[in-house]
């Protein structure tokens, strides 16, 4: 899955919240089954920024190796993502990565063996310029910046000029957003300059009631998503067809579009960095994502090298 490259760094203390009504705690690494037992979780879910990538996109070594780790314990790792396949092919690649993943947000379903997508969601153009033109009203009539993510397979990300001051070269640019609409798209992104997510959210999910999803990924962008579509039901479909339940599962996220994935697993960890959102619903707060967050609870769990 995994290739071990380093000698994992030491642990760093964990900070454990109260756990969640009907969790149960995996063992200390003393009390870990034998090696002919099974794992105490057969599937890892982790989300992809903020949680297994540290800040310069990389994947430690230290991580890569307690991968490897769960691997020959008997578990399998599934990325669960924001990142359309088009954008987080490059990392699974880098990684060596196999098999499934959930991507968008849990709109698609991707077999990064074959690179191929298995199911995609779209949003309807209608509905998504409707729910933009009442979530300002919602907002006083203050006018959004806006970006869309286009349909699979092309999944590009194109914005409106004040959308953000750090334009990629693979981003596509629009002088209006009335030409946001001109093609399919999976989802729109939503900020404001001035006013706080959380308020953009709110609007948004007012605005959109039961037609829409909506989420908050990173800073600066919330997400409308078809209706129905989040991390958790991504990760059912996938768990599903990999033959895994949710008492099976250990999930790691930074942000409120993990909430979903994290309540669905039997155990949920929050990176160190993560917003507060997720911290109140996570079974375990776990290092910093620069700090190997994930590996230090695989470790853990899985004993080490």
């Amino acid at each position: 899955m995994h290739t071990a490259d380093a000698t994992p760094a030491p642990d760093t203390a964990l900070r454990l919240p109260r756990p969640r009504s009907g969790s149960a705690p995996f063992p200390d690494s003393a009390e870990l089954p034998g090696s002919a037992d099974p794992p105490p979780f057969r599937l890892v879910a982790t989300d992809l920024d903020g949680t297994l990538l540290r800040t310069d996109l990389t994947v430690s070594a230290r991580t890569r190796a307690a991968l490897a780790l769960a691997d020959r314990a008997g578990a399998r790792h599934l990325v669960v993502t924001g990142r359309p396949a088009a954008s987080c092919r490059e990392f699974l690649v880098a990684i060596g990565y196999q098999g499934l993943a959930v991507c968008g947000q849990g709109a698609q379903l991707y077999d990064a063996s074959a690179d191929r997508l298995l199911f995609s969601a779209a949003l309807d153009l209608d509905l998504a310029r409707a729910v933009v033109k009442r979530t300002e009203e919602e907002l006083g009539g203050r006018p959004l910046e806006l970006a869309v993510v286009t349909a699979a397979p092309e999944n590009r990300f194109v914005i409106t000029p004040r959308f953000t001051d750090r334009m990629r070269p693979d981003w596509g640019l629009v002088g209006s957003r009335e030409e946001l609409w001109a093609q399919p798209i999976e989802k729109v992104l939503m900020r404001h300059r001035e006013l706080p997510d959380g308020r953009v959210a709110a609007a948004a999910a007012l605005a959109g009631g039961d037609e829409v999803s909506v989420t908050h990924s990173e800073k600066g962008m919330i997400e409308v998503l078809p209706a129905g579509v989040d991390k958790a039901v991504g990760l059912g479909r996938a768990a599903e067809r990999m033959g895994f339940a949710p008492e099976d599962t250990i999930a790691f996220g930074d942000m409120p579009n993990d909430i979903p994935m994290l309540k669905w697993a039997g155990y949920g960890v929050a990176m160190g960095n993560a917003h507060p959102g997720l911290i109140a619903v996570a079974d375990e707060v776990a290092p910093d994502h620069d700090e190997d967050g994930v590996a230090a609870v695989l470790e853990r769990v899985y004993g080490r090298p």
